[in-house]
């Protein structure tokens, strides 16, 4: 038999039917357009979920696999150290200085002419005296030659003179002339007296002049470019000159001071104290030379408040050039056997300048200090530190009280701090008896499970765990000698701090509250 069905029925009967998936999804989307407010508030707690999850994935967890003595504490730091040295520091001031020659000459022509002959070569170092150029001497030699004749002459005039006055003196004696024949011959020997004087004075100009067609260098030094070449009509003191001659050795520098540092400055050179100057390039790293200051000026500038001063330079070496910029250090002072440490260990917090020493057992501890003046990549500690403390250079930024460190370079040996600083936090080394014995009645197990060796026989003093005594690091006897041991043993608790057993972290705050501090 056969049963005709349209295409439509045979689309209906080819479509699988829905699956678990789509049934769920379809009764979602059902549930969700008949109640919508509730759906986005169920939405919104599905997408919270999904976010808490994507983090809880992507974050590491929170304990970390540590280094450190006894298989607990926080990550090992490597870092740079240095030593605390006892040495001389110099109290400087630094300036801005300009090279400035004492003698710098335009040489300029005395007498007009054609410049006929140039003796210098450019940047030749010359004498005072020397010859640098010559300007046709033929007229002034001229000139010179006519003077020289009109002197003749009058001297003659001046001899005939004389020898009239002498005769008629003889016949004023005899009575044959008169007294005024005499007195107008005698005033006649005196006016031609007078002529050969002025005859003199113009063969001795003339001769200066003559003298003058041969330049001459005013000053010894350095001939800069010829600015005028053979063959050119030059005349008496023209702006531009001939050449300029520099004068480079000794050399001095020009810089100014704050005037409030004129009187330390002018103390030390009324007691007769030779200051020292050093110059230094623009970038203040390569010293250039040495020199001595040579004076100060006598005048402050109400404009700036700061006063000149020259520094003379030994400059045979011409390492310093003119109007060259210079960075000038002036040594004021030199204090002698300071505690010196590299200006990189200083670090700066709420409670002001501190160190990180580093303890023997490669673990750091803050301590504040005082500083002083700064010279050079070092800097003067007046309080706080000791020569031979070790104390951190390089790394810094991530350290704190008792973090366990590694020194790549490590020096030979690293000294004890020194006893008498204050911490960072403002604490002090040493620990009551009382804050020792509850630390010990609680910690002992877990000094024992987290501190290495060294650090247990810190802890067993005379009356420390197995000591048979009140305390570690010596109980109620421990004095500033034993603070060093009872804050390495603090710090090793406190890098294990989280796998501490309750009964041991109940008692640290309790020494934290008391001593005004923490490890």
């Amino acid at each position: 038999m056969n049963i005709d069905r349209s295409p439509g029925d045979f689309e209906r009967t080819a479509q699988p039917a829905p699956g678990p998936v789509d049934r769920a999804w379809a009764g979602v989307k059902s549930w969700s357009s008949r109640n919508p407010r509730l759906s986005r508030v169920v939405w919104f707690a599905v997408g919270l979920a999904l976010l808490a999850l994507l983090i809880w994935a992507i974050y590491p967890p929170k304990t970390q696999p540590r280094q450190g003595f006894g298989g607990g504490g926080q990550q090992i730091q490597p870092v740079g150290v240095a030593k605390a040295t006892s040495s001389d520091i110099n109290v400087t001031l630094n300036a801005l200085g300009t090279v400035t020659p004492l003698a710098t000459a335009t040489v300029r022509p005395q007498v007009g002419g054609m410049l006929i002959k140039i003796n210098f070569t450019e940047g030749q170092m010359v004498k005072a005296g020397d010859n640098l150029a010559q300007i046709d001497p033929r007229p002034y030699q001229a000139a010179l030659d006519q003077v020289r004749g009109q002197l003749a002459r009058d001297a003659a005039t001046l001899a005939n003179a004389k020898v009239d006055l002498a005769r008629y003196q003889a016949l004023l004696a005899q009575n044959a002339i008169s007294q005024q024949q005499v007195a107008t011959q005698a005033a006649t020997v005196q006016s031609t007296q007078g002529t050969v004087v002025s005859d003199q004075a113009n063969v001795e100009n003339a001769r200066i002049n003559l003298g003058y067609t041969n330049i001459v260098s005013p000053v010894s030094g350095r001939v800069g470019l010829h600015l005028v070449d053979i063959g050119n009509i030059v005349s008496a003191g023209q702006a531009g000159g001939i050449v300029v001659v520099t004068q480079l050795d000794p050399m001095s520098v020009l810089f100014t001071v704050p005037e409030d540092n004129v009187a330390a400055i002018m103390q030390r050179m009324n007691g007769g104290a030779t200051l020292v100057v050093d110059a230094y390039d623009r970038t203040q790293t390569a010293k250039i030379t040495s020199g001595t200051l040579a004076t100060v000026d006598n005048v402050i500038d109400p404009s700036t408040g700061s006063v000149k001063l020259r520094a003379l330079f030994d400059n045979k070496d011409a390492k310093l050039f003119p109007n060259q910029f210079v960075n000038v250090r002036l040594v004021v002072d030199t204090l002698r056997n300071q505690v010196v440490v590299p200006l990189p260990a200083i670090q700066r917090g709420s409670q002001g300048t501190f160190v990180f020493l580093v303890s023997p057992d490669l673990t750091v501890s803050s301590r504040i200090v005082k500083t002083g003046v700064q010279d050079n990549g070092k800097i003067a500690i007046t309080e706080g530190l000791a020569p031979g403390d070790t104390m951190v250079v390089e790394g810094a930024d991530r350290l704190r009280d008792g973090a366990t460190v590694t020194i790549p370079k490590k020096p030979a040996t690293i000294a004890a701090p020194s006893v008498g600083g204050a911490a960072a936090g403002g604490r002090r080394r040493g620990m009551s008896p009382a804050v020792i014995a509850r630390i010990t009645a609680g910690c002992t197990d877990d000094i024992k499970k987290y501190c290495s060796t060294s650090e247990q026989l810190s802890a067993r003093g005379p009356g420390g765990p197995g000591g048979g005594g009140g305390g570690f690091g010596g109980g109620a006897g421990a004095g500033a000698g034993q603070a060093n041991p009872q804050m390495r043993v603090i710090r090793c608790l406190t890098r294990n701090r989280d796998d501490l057993s309750r009964q041991c972290t109940s008692a640290l705050p309790q020494a934290r509250r008391r001593d005004g501090g923490g490890p």
